[in-house]
């Protein structure tokens, strides 16, 4: 009998349930548990093979006859500094973004809380609570951070904090070829800063700086509105079945604030 190891992946399936993007379809997913000291390398290994992780769970769409969903990263060195990203980096440029461990604030909770009720409010994640938020940030055994985006100060440059309530954040994780963006959230009631475009735009920079090629974005699905914004950061590469590919020809997307 073939032996495996106690610490060893195991995937599961999950039962059919509605398509969260696609009206009139059905999704599954496979998943598995990150736990123990192999956490982190196996994270970065699954996220490189098209999976997303959510608390100590990664996992993959594996359903029946569709291939919507696309996953996305952003090739770093190559990106492409349009005069809209540039404009959007002035606009933004009195904001300062501070790397924190996983460990959630009643301000991010309340942030969040906002954020949902004005823009997803009939999502999936609509009815997290506090604890569910508090096990989003902290429950994980992977390399991972939130950013927090706040007003520069007028002692930013020596202390390297910001001032004021945070504006945005962005759950993140440390890959050992790039920064993979779980989840991120702002103020809504903000306008004319853009600053979920902001935030990718941010992570690029931070990126370069550590010296990793890739922003992963998670999945990318056509005819999801919701999804459009991820089209405009380019090059980026689609996981394919034969690996990893810059789509042809180059897509054109919408707006996201």
């Amino acid at each position: 009998m073939t032996q495996h190891p106690v610490d060893a992946p195991q995937f599961y399936l999950t039962a059919p349930s509605n398509c969260p993007y696609l009206p009139g379809r059905q999704e599954r997913k496979v998943f598995t548990h990150l736990v123990g000291i192999r956490a982190g390398g196996l994270n970065d290994v699954l996220t490189q093979g098209g999976f997303r992780r959510s608390q100590n769970i990664a996992y993959r769409p594996a359903c029946d006859g569709c291939r919507a969903c696309v996953s996305v990263r952003i090739r770093v060195d190559d990106f492409l500094w349009t005069k809209g990203f540039r404009r959007n980096l002035r606009t933004n440029q009195d904001l300062i973004g501070v790397e924190q461990g996983p460990m959630p604030t009643s301000e991010q909770y309340s942030l969040f809380r906002r954020y949902l009720d004005a823009r997803h409010f009939d999502g999936g994640m609509a009815d997290m609570t506090v604890l569910d938020f508090s096990m989003m940030i902290e429950d994980t055994h992977v390399d991972t951070m939130v950013v927090e985006y706040r007003l520069r100060g007028p002692d930013t440059g020596i202390t390297g904090r910001g001032r004021g309530p945070v504006m945005a954040a962005a759950l993140t994780d440390v890959l050992s070829d790039g920064l993979s963006m779980v989840y991120s959230f702002y103020d809504p009631e903000i306008e004319g800063r853009g600053l979920g475009t902001f935030m990718i735009l941010d992570h690029v920079r931070r990126a370069r700086r550590r010296g990793l090629p890739y922003v992963y974005l998670g999945y990318w699905v056509e005819g999801a509105r919701k999804m459009d914004y991820k089209r405009r950061f380019l090059p980026q590469e689609h996981l394919q079945p034969q690996g990893w590919v810059i789509p042809e020809p180059p897509m054109e997307g919408g707006e996201e604030d």
